[in-house]
């Protein structure tokens, strides 16, 4: 029984993606900076140019990561929305046609047969075209996704993980500053790892594990391509 104030199943599954999206986004923050930061700082102790290169991979970042989440979900709501107008058509042009269609994917769903017709016919009756974007389409008319929810959400989380690693580098002296990176942008890797997990109610472990393989070997390949073009420069 649902009670006054309690949130709507597919409204807490709404909120749960759009979360869930914003962990991975910054999880994608910190692997991307951290390697660009560790990768410059192997090529040159200059301070200021280590700063200007994580400034400058935190607005590219933040920004690709924006405008791609901004056409991948326009994309989604475009093909939301000629699927509305297709069933709207369909529902105007056979309806009775539609109503038997409803009531059988609610057969299939295990109801009887007289009681999947009722339903049907109840449901066309109160609001035919949200009847069957539910149930045929699994799309709320009133709920279509947003693409600039979408990018300023990705916009936003990619930018606040990417900051970790930079303030991480910029502020400990010379010798510190990779080890500090490493280990700032590995603690986020945890906590990011941790949170996707049990917004997935998948083992935790499992999913640390992956975060922080792949950031440390992000790392230290960048490191060692900094290293590299520093020797060369030098």
């Amino acid at each position: 029984m649902t009670h006054p104030g309690e949130p709507h199943h597919d409204d807490l599954s709404g909120r749960l993606n759009w979360l869930r999206a914003g962990v991975l986004g910054a999880n994608d923050g910190i692997v991307s900076t951290a390697g660009l930061v560790v990768g410059v700082a192997g090529a040159t102790a200059d301070r200021t140019t280590i700063l200007a290169a994580g400034i400058a991979g935190l607005v590219a970042g933040s920004l690709s990561m924006a405008g791609g989440e901004y056409v991948s979900v326009s994309t989604q709501r475009d093909t939301e929305r000629a699927a509305l107008k297709l069933e709207e058509r369909e529902l105007r042009e056979m309806p009775e046609a539609e109503e038997r269609e409803l009531a059988e994917i609610y057969r299939d769903k295990g109801l009887s047969e007289e009681l999947a017709a009722q339903v049907a016919r109840e449901l066309t009756e109160q609001d035919a075209l949200r009847a069957h974007a539910e149930a045929e389409l699994q799309i709320d008319p009133d709920s279509l996704t947003s693409p600039w929810q979408a990018a300023w959400a990705s916009l936003v989380a990619f930018a606040v993980g990417a900051l970790i690693p930079v303030i991480a580098i910029v502020l400990p002296p010379t010798a510190w500053r990779v080890w500090a990176c490493a280990a700032a942008a590995l603690v986020g890797l945890v906590l990011t790892g941790v949170i996707s997990a049990r917004l997935g109610s998948s083992r935790v472990g499992r999913a640390v594990r992956r975060n922080v393989v792949v950031g440390s070997l992000t790392m230290i390949v960048t490191y060692y391509v900094g290293l590299l073009f520093g020797v060369t420069v030098g």
